[in-house]
């Protein structure tokens, strides 16, 4: 037998003819019925941040939403759900929601950052031990200072500032980075390449950093005057003339207090040992630091 309701071409439904013909639409969300027909909730919406923990995230602007019932419930249930309490009251006609979320406003100086480090062999833990590297040290300190940053190494063994510069737009979109450390160039100069090239290379990291919203910190680098004394010379004043040029963080001499120390170096005598490693972490702490906003007191030696 034929309906006795139409349905518009644009799909919304007319009034039905008789009533008990009526095919309601399936709820948009779970709903809670109500003891009589006169009862309406009004949920209002709220805004869902995230804490400066990133694994957590928390309920801002905490809403009552209200029913047009004024009883008192002669029942009270009640349920948690992560951080957010919901408390449900039925009584007569009428339901009252009540959300209650943590409030939670974390600032600039807790917020949580990332780093990300772009470097060659003294960087990838090469000779090492796994963990015994300056960056996994890195990672402990930050850990037992309590500031909330993560570290990404992308540091490869003989990498080249070609190669970094080659790689450096693809990690900045997938990390998103706060910081990034860039520690390369010693490759370059064992190498004999031009210097030109190697200060090209450094130059566009640090662009593309700072057009990644990234603070950038150059880890400066020497070698050996038996390389020959002018080529050394051009080689070292690349770091501070980009720092300068660029206006970002420049870490004088990454290896600085280990030129006389052959003990802290490993058998081939270009990479530190596994005993020379927190003086390069060191070396950069205090460059680092105050980026990431924490307490000069937050410092573990």
């Amino acid at each position: 037998m034929p309906s006795s309701r139409t349905v518009p071409s644009d799909g919304v439904s007319s009034p039905a003819n008789r009533p008990s013909n009526v095919d309601l639409p399936e709820p948009e969300a779970p709903t809670m019925a109500s003891v009589a027909p006169v009862g309406t909730v009004k949920l209002m919406s709220f805004k869902i941040v995230s804490s400066p923990v990133a694994s957590v995230t928390r309920l801002l602007r905490p809403i009552v939403s209200m029913a047009e019932d004024n009883t008192m419930a002669s029942g009270m249930q009640r349920f948690f759900v992560g951080k957010v309490e919901w408390v449900k009251s039925v009584k007569g006609t009428g339901i009252m929601l009540l959300v209650a979320g943590t409030l939670c406003t974390g600032s600039a100086h807790s917020a949580s950052k990332t780093v990300l480090v772009l470097g060659d062999s003294l960087s990838a833990e090469y000779g090492l031990a796994r963990g015994a590297g300056w960056v996994p040290l890195l990672e402990q300190r930050l850990h037992t200072s309590r500031i909330d940053a993560s570290i990404v190494n992308a540091s490869i063994s003989g990498e080249t500032t070609s190669g970094g510069r080659s790689r450096l737009q693809a990690l900045l979109a997938k990390h998103k980075p706060n910081i990034v450390l860039i520690e390369l160039g010693g490759n370059d100069a064992l190498r004999g390449l031009p210097i030109a090239a190697t200060e090209a290379n450094l130059r566009e990291m640090i662009n593309a950093g700072k057009k990644a919203n990234a603070k950038v910190i150059l880890l400066g680098m020497q070698i050996p005057p038996n390389y020959g004394g002018d080529y050394a010379q051009r080689f070292a004043n690349v770091y501070p003339k980009l720092a300068k040029e660029a206006k970002v963080g420049l870490v004088p001499f990454f290896l600085e207090g280990l030129q006389t120390r052959p003990d802290l170096f490993q058998q081939d005598r270009i990479h530190p040992a596994a005993s020379a490693q927190p003086m390069l972490l060191n070396n950069v702490w205090p460059y680092l630091q105050p980026l990431l906003k924490a307490p000069s007191a937050a410092q573990v030696q």
